[in-house]
């Protein structure tokens, strides 16, 4: 019975969060309603409150949750150039990987939302930068000094390189569906 009751209390779960999920990017943090969430999910406000203190506690779950995602760019850059030989061939590929993983409608739209709660929730924008894309930026450079020790990269600083790098992937296409809300730019 108790198994049977975790099971039904991890459904009620994660129905909240897709539910809030939903709703914050639809409608942004304070155009949404614990009752709202609530309503979505199919669960009573209470069933909320008792798996989520507040809204603020239940919208920083649903944004830190996505910095897992994380891991899937950070393989995608080690694995893409730990073993080159073909440096401007992998580079490519990795660039264009890359750029349809962050260019995803629903990565944007987190992204707009975390940006737009910034001053409300600093410390939530800032740990979401840390744990994401400063992470995967850590791997890009990191990649670059392996190609530094192999020969195959000339630069001094792996950091700035790879800043550069992604910078010039992202800045066009992020600033464009940032600006236009059009969230479906995919190159």
């Amino acid at each position: 019975m108790e198994e049977h009751e975790e099971g039904r209390s991890a459904r009620k779960h994660r129905a909240i969060v897709e539910a809030a999920t939903t709703a914050f990017l639809d409608k942004g943090y304070d155009g949404t309603s614990m009752d709202e969430i609530a309503a979505m999910a199919a669960v009573s406000k209470q069933t909320v409150y008792k798996h989520f203190a507040d809204k603020e506690t239940l919208f920083a779950e649903i944004v830190l949750a996505t910095t897992e995602q994380v891991n899937q760019i950070v393989r995608l850059v080690t694995d893409s150039l730990a073993d080159s030989q073909d440096l401007a061939k992998d580079l490519g590929e990795l660039a264009r990987r890359f750029i349809t993983v962050l260019m995803e409608p629903q990565i944007l739209r987190l992204r707009r939302m975390v940006i737009s709660s910034a001053s409300r929730f600093p410390d939530l924008g800032r740990t979401w930068y840390e744990q994401g894309f400063e992470r995967a930026l850590a791997a890009m450079a990191s990649a670059f000094q392996g190609l530094v020790n192999q020969g195959l990269l000339f630069t001094d600083d792996p950091q700035l390189a790879a800043d550069h790098f992604v910078g010039m992937l992202l800045w066009i296409p992020v600033d464009k569906a940032m600006f236009t809300g059009n969230d479906d730019l995919r190159q």
